[in-house]
């Protein structure tokens, strides 16, 4: 832990190993039994360093991760890789949201482990597929859909005197 302000929220330890679990159960590529994963608990500054050295982006983000090996060779390999969460991003966030903290440190835990199994959101059809596992493992936890009515509204059709066409739900 590299920023006193998680000890602020208490004892992570289990919801963090549920999220693990939550993922891993769901994930299509699995980890070598007993593999290492690490989680560095740090705050906006730390992460904006990483983030600026690692990815070229120069501000702080929620949640990073770093993969040991390809998904291909995650199966065989004993490290998984690294989660680096920020704090106050994580915090900022969950407010602006209106979602616990630990709902939103959960989510971020599946989502950056799923990265480090292989899963990515570069297309539409690649965050369709992540976003649906991770709904699905947080669910298995009790917490509730973080895309759920996210989706932009459809504008409604200029024509809709006549004949309108049907709009996809939401």
């Amino acid at each position: 832990m590299q920023s006193r302000k998680w000890r602020e929220v208490g004892d992570l330890r289990p919801r963090v190993t549920a999220a693990v679990g939550a993922a891993l159960a769901l994930a299509p590529v699995k980890p070598s039994p007993g593999a290492e994963l690490s989680l560095l608990l740090t705050d906006d500054k730390r992460i904006r360093i990483v983030n600026r050295d690692w990815r070229g982006f120069d501000k702080a983000t929620n949640v990073l991760s770093f993969p040991a090996a390809p998904p291909e060779r995650i199966a065989a390999s004993p490290v998984v890789g690294d989660i680096v969460l920020a704090f106050e991003t994580v915090a900022r966030e969950a407010q602006a949201e209106e979602k616990s903290f630990g709902d939103h440190l959960s989510h971020l835990v599946i989502h950056g482990l799923l990265h480090l199994l292989g899963e990515d959101h570069e297309t539409e059809a690649e965050a369709q597929r992540m976003e649906a596992l991770e709904t699905a493992a947080l669910a298995r936890l009790g917490i509730a859909d973080p895309y759920a009515g996210s989706e932009p509204e459809p504008t409604p059709p200029r024509q809709a005197a006549k004949n309108p066409k049907p709009q996809p739900a939401p």
